[in-house]
């Protein structure tokens, strides 16, 4: 996996930015004598923000930028200027990321349609300058707001596939045959265990210019949400299906007792997938007769059903059209994505190639001031208001 460009976790370090010093600034001219307090507003910090980007499929981006650090806010000055606001870092990922704290697991947002924004990390509110500190009684207020600080965290991304149809089987079932028939996706097809090591993404055709899209999963085995195999690094993956796809081969000594075995590791890892429409189709049914076909149907899951074999093309078609009604059951297409209850993360199981990066320095210097008179009290915090008085 590590040479691999399909990169569905990451772990970065974000930072927004802090929020700039209120100034301590007196107006001084000519022929103004007294002329009072007019330090401006310090600029906010920048935001930390996640956005949905539908031309994206992989975290791979994100593998060699580990540090995302939002702009600080500049410190106001005389004149009643306010500084400058931080620029705000947005980080474009695949429609379907999660973000988790890294710390905690804690599960933080979802991101699953383009062009929606999160606010990850809020930048930190510039103080306010004299000139909103000026009473009756207090005419020449030397002090001003500092800005607020930073925020800063650990945050994992996962990435989940948006797609219609999730293809579901023990290694070996057919299924990126079957991708390779159905779309123009080209996925590895061999004769051995675990072929397929990262999940496949193909745009299925259907009548009269519909589509729709079909994910191949990497191959599931007995103990896949324990950890076995591949399967609970993609299992996640199934999460995000509108429609379920069983694929058994109909050489397989117990073709309901594969379909059972698949479907208590999808409960063990989510009981929701268990929600999930689902159809099963027998594939390598070329190697059937019609009495075979009828001996086995009988003993089948009291789902949908179908024979198909994606080498001579049987009942492609016929299986295009029952998953495009199974798609439409509610009576309009279904969305891509289905609403779930994410858990937090287990950090224990989570492991990254990677070793930890230093933390980059921070470059914002409390001290750098242009005004002429300033007076900072540190005993003075922001966020409390200060009523004039009349």
């Amino acid at each position: 996996m590590a040479d691999s460009n399909f990169i569905d976790y990451v772990k970065i370090y974000c930072r927004s930015g802090k929020g700039g010093r209120g100034s301590t600034h007196f107006r001084r001219e000519k022929y103004i004598p007294k002329g009072g307090p007019d330090g401006g507003d310090g600029g906010n910090g920048g935001d930390i923000i996640l956005r949905g980007n539908r031309n994206m499929w992989t975290l791979l981006h994100l593998k060699y930028q580990r540090h995302i650090l939002a702009g600080h806010g500049e410190s106001g000055s005389g004149r009643l200027s306010t500084g400058k606001s931080g620029d705000s870092k947005i980080i474009d990922v695949p429609c379907g990321t999660v973000a988790y704290d890294a710390e905690t697991g804690e599960y933080l947002c979802d991101v699953t349609e383009d062009g929606q924004e999160v606010v990850l990390l809020k930048g930190g509110k510039g103080g306010r300058g004299n000139n909103h500190f000026k009473t009756s009684t207090n005419q020449a207020p030397r002090y001003a707001q500092p800005g607020e600080p930073y925020q800063e965290r650990r945050i994992i991304l996962e990435l989940k596939v948006l797609a219609d149809v999730g293809l579901v089987g023990f290694p070996n079932a057919g299924k990126s045959t079957l991708l390779s028939v159905v779309s123009a996706a080209k996925p590895k097809i061999a004769n051995y265990p675990f072929t397929t090591l990262e999940p496949k993404i193909g745009i299925v055709s259907y009548r009269d210019y519909k589509s729709f899209v079909m994910a191949d999963i990497p191959g599931i085995i007995e103990g896949a949400s324990e950890g076995k195999g591949l399967g609970l690094r993609f299992l996640r993956h199934i999460e995000r299906n509108s429609l379920l796809l069983f694929m058994v081969p109909a050489d397989a000594d117990d073709i309901h007792q594969e379909y059972r075995v698949l479907l208590n590791e999808l409960a063990q890892y989510n009981p929701e997938l268990l929600d999930k429409r689902r159809i099963l189709a027998i594939s390598k049914s070329d190697m059937l007769d019609d009495e075979l076909m009828e001996a086995l149907a009988a003993d089948l899951p009291e789902i949908p059903h179908i024979f198909i074999s994606s080498v001579t093309g049987y009942n492609i078609t016929q299986l295009k059209d029952l998953l495009w009604r199974e798609l439409n059951a509610d009576g309009e297409y279904r969305k891509s994505f289905e609403n779930i209850t994410h858990r937090n993360l287990d950090i224990k199981t989570v492991e990254f190639e990677e070793d930890e990066e230093p933390l980059p320095e921070d470059d914002y210097d409390d001290e750098d001031w242009d005004d002429e008179d300033e007076d900072f009290d540190p005993d003075f915090y922001y966020g409390e208001d200060i009523e004039d008085e009349k």
